[in-house]
């Protein structure tokens, strides 16, 4: 399946990522790090291909992950799902989702902080219009500008 922006309570976007063997701790589990790859995997598919080059003078902020379950390499696959919930002047919060394809479970909720920096990196640099624009186009219903 290829990544997609699909329309649920709002637009969400979900891609599918491979659970590879690399990812696998010494215990058989996903390590919990690995979760965090797999959110940057989605946030950064999604808003490269919104945004393109805007993209790079975005970073990470904040990123809060509840662990739901452990994923295995039987599991195979999980679709990563993002929501933008909010937009602020210069940052956009999503809501994501782990779900094992396996069984429908999920693995792990998170919410991120992403800011829009100046051409140094050092400092938030609030969205142009056309930036904010595509951003709007994102917003859960029940997400806030």
């Amino acid at each position: 399946m290829a990544s997609t922006i699909c329309k649920s309570s709002g637009m969400s976007f979900v891609k599918r990522i491979e659970i590879r063997w690399r990812d696998m701790d010494g215990f058989g589990h996903v390590n919990n790090a690995v979760y965090l790859t797999y959110l940057e995997e989605a946030r950064d598919e999604l808003f490269t291909d919104l945004l393109g080059e805007v993209v790079h003078r975005m970073v990470l902020r904040h990123s809060a992950v509840d662990f739901r379950s452990g994923l295995v390499q039987d599991d195979d696959r999980v679709d990563v799902i993002v929501e933008v919930v909010r937009i602020g002047s210069s940052s956009v919060t999503t809501r994501e989702t782990i779900i094992a394809l396996s069984d429908g479970r999920t693995a792990a909720t998170a919410e991120s902080v992403m800011v829009h920096c100046d051409e140094s990196r050092s400092a938030s640099a609030p969205f142009d219009a056309g930036t904010r624009a595509l951003l709007e186009q994102l917003i859960g219903e029940k997400g806030e500008r």
